[in-house]
């Protein structure tokens, strides 16, 4: 009863017969809001998780006694970690499925989460977030594969953008539960509450995600990648794609990282609640990932990338203001801007990979959670050498990169799939 299997009796035709294309989950379908509401649990799962210790850097400081940078290595081990191993679950996901590899993941996931708040070692508490990183890989790779193979290729968009949204929810109520609750009981009680949450939606998740229709098993090993790699890498418009991911990534995730230490400290000296609220803008991401999926179906999804390149640039000129509700107003430019830019992105990188979706969509989110790591960690250095406006400046030159990637995606990549999506 794993659940994901190459067929589901009484429903779906024998494995050695293909589904026909009409079996492909339509938009507007019972089977469309199963689906879209089981992926959207998996991913505020995912991010509820991951992200549970961005408003609590500034309490690892105080309480380890380690600086800013040093804090950030609990979420830039964890997507450091998560992007590296996703390019393994991928494979394994290949050969025994999608739905258990995914469920079996957050739930590990989870259990390793309540570890850490029970912990008062800093190397301890590091080793835990590494290993949640590489428990975590089961889930967003091969969720955004599901959905590749599952649904009808009118409800792509939408289905990415419905599923992204969940991870703009549990990022927004991981890092808000977390942060007020620590503020009145403890870091501690913050993982563990929301750690509970997780449990609980993995459970959910194991009962609402349908099985596989059209997953069918592939044995290639860890030999075949690097001819596969090359092969998307031959492609005009993936690699492109994947420096996109590393680019949103890591603007989104550097500036949450260190504005709760620029608003505790003079002269805001805002309390860990009120920062913890900040994440509530997260909800804006819900909108934006949905209606930029659908925007880019009919203006053209370079076009709409930039765009949301655009807007995170706006955004960042805000954060650098010294008002808070110039401020405000940024940091929900930056989230509306990289939820929708993550929704473009990612929903094109599935129409283009073809038959080779799963291993586009590891190194695309390779690269998005790289991105994370590798610009988190970065960030802290200017943070702490040129404070916050070293930090907009960082993330401001990582914004004009990204838009002039998406420039040339819109000028040089036709928006019809490449011959890699057709071929096989």
């Amino acid at each position: 009863m794993n659940g994901d299997t190459a067929t589901v009796p009484d429903r779906t035709p024998p494995a050695a017969t293909p589904a026909p294309a009409a079996d492909h989950i339509a938009q507007g379908t019972p089977a469309f809001r199963r689906t879209a509401a089981a992926l959207f649990l998996a991913g505020f799962s995912t991010f509820g998780l991951l992200y549970t210790v961005q408003p609590l850097l500034p309490e690892f400081s105080r309480h380890f006694g380690v600086s800013a940078a040093n804090s950030a290595l609990t979420l830039s081990l964890s997507t450091g970690l998560l992007a590296v191993s996703m390019l393994i679950a991928g494979l394994i996901s290949d050969r025994i499925g999608r739905r258990g590899v995914m469920v079996a993941a957050l739930l590990a996931a989870s259990v390793l989460s309540v570890a850490t708040a029970l912990v008062d070692d800093w190397s301890t508490l590091l080793v835990l977030r590494t290993l949640l990183g590489i428990a975590l890989s089961g889930v967003p790779a091969v969720g955004m594969t599901y959905l590749a193979e599952e649904m009808d290729s009118r409800a792509l968009g939408l289905a990415m953008g419905l599923y992204i949204g969940g991870n703009a929810i549990g990022g927004m109520s991981g890092r808000l539960i977390a942060g007020v609750v620590a503020d009145h009981w403890g870091w501690r009680w913050g993982i563990g509450v929301v750690s509970a949450i997780a449990l609980l939606s993995t459970v959910l998740l194991w009962f609402q995600l349908p099985a596989s229709r059209h997953f069918q098993r592939r044995r290639g090993g860890l030999r075949e990648l690097p001819a596969r790699w090359r092969q998307l890498f031959a492609d005009p418009g993936l690699p492109w794609l994947f420096a996109t991911a590393f680019v949103l990534m890591g603007v989104f995730v550097t500036l949450y990282n260190y504005l709760g230490f620029h608003l505790l400290a003079p002269p805001y000296q805002l309390s860990q609640t009120v920062v913890g609220l900040i994440f509530s803008v997260y909800l804006v991401g819900t909108f934006s990932s949905a209606w930029m999926g659908q925007q880019a179906n009919r203006h053209g999804r370079g076009r709409v990338l930039g765009i949301c390149h655009a807007l995170i640039a706006a955004g960042i000129v805000l954060l650098a203001l010294p008002w808070l509700g110039c401020m405000a107003a940024g940091i929900a430019l930056v989230t509306f801007g990289f939820f929708g830019g993550h929704s473009v992105a990612s929903s094109w990188v599935g129409s283009r990979a073809g038959v080779m979706r799963a291993e586009a969509s590891a190194l695309y989110l390779f690269a998005y959670y790289l991105g994370s790591s590798v610009a988190g960690v970065a960030g802290g250095v200017f943070y702490t050498r040129w404070d916050w406006l070293g930090v907009c400046g960082f993330v401001g030159v990582l914004t004009v990169a990204g838009a002039a990637i998406a420039w040339r995606l819109g000028q040089r990549v036709q928006p019809t799939r490449a011959a890699l999506a057709v071929s096989g």
